[in-house]
């Protein structure tokens, strides 16, 4: 079947097994984008991709399907930067400079792509969610969980420092994240950003890899 245009709306085109559904979360990821999860609704989607809306729903039973579908692409995109990023560190170098790396794609990550940052993290309650991408199987928390456990590994962080350390690291980047784009710092300038993104990096890192006193529950 050719292109087919009503009138007064969107080119409509034939797909074949499989196409629609790409299209549908090339769409999402647009409406991500432009305005963050509550953006992603499936008619605007059907819109965007020139079908009719009764077509998505031979790929996606509602909405949130949609969304849980777009919202996996968001965390395979954040877990690109993390590896783009690692991929300037040697790894047999600073354990730290790695951890260090993880972060701070996560933050810039945000600041970049706050609708697609939003909806990564709105819909999946598994932390490892979007472990399947193309980024060697790992999400943005499994990236963080491997750097971690290599830091074990080559002696850089006490193993005893180990247990939980993922949560305290994933909350102060996830939190200096949240505050910059949606809280009381989003005023602030870029250069003081950046200040802010490397004193948080050093906190957790010095807190989990420097000797010294160390209380663990």
């Amino acid at each position: 079947m050719g292109d087919a245009t009503d009138s007064g709306s969107a080119p409509r085109r034939a797909y074949r097994h499989g196409d629609l559904r790409n299209a549908l979360v090339e769409a999402g990821l647009r409406l991500a984008a432009a305005g963050g999860p509550s953006a992603v609704v499936l008619r605007e989607a059907t819109r965007q991709a020139g079908v009719s809306p009764n077509a998505a729903y031979r790929h996606f039973a509602d909405r949130e399907d949609l969304l849980a579908a777009v919202s996996l692409r968001c965390l395979a995109f954040v877990a690109s930067e993390i590896v783009r990023e690692l991929g300037a560190v040697d790894r047999a170098g600073d354990p730290g400079a790695r951890l260090d790396a993880v972060g701070r794609a996560y933050v810039q990550f945000a600041l970049r792509e706050p609708g697609l940052f939003r909806t990564a993290f709105s819909v999946h309650t598994d932390p490892e969610a979007g472990r399947g991408a193309e980024d060697g199987g790992l999400g943005p928390f499994g990236l963080l969980l491997q750097v971690l456990d290599d830091a074990v590994a080559t002696g850089a962080m006490p193993a005893e420092r180990r247990p939980g350390a993922e949560v305290a690291a994933w909350s102060a980047v996830h939190g200096l994240a949240v505050l910059l784009l949606d809280g009381p710092l989003r005023s602030v300038p870029e250069a003081a950003r950046e200040a802010l993104l490397e004193r948080t990096l050093a906190t957790v890192r010095e807190g989990l890899f420097v000797a010294g006193p160390h209380i663990v529950p």
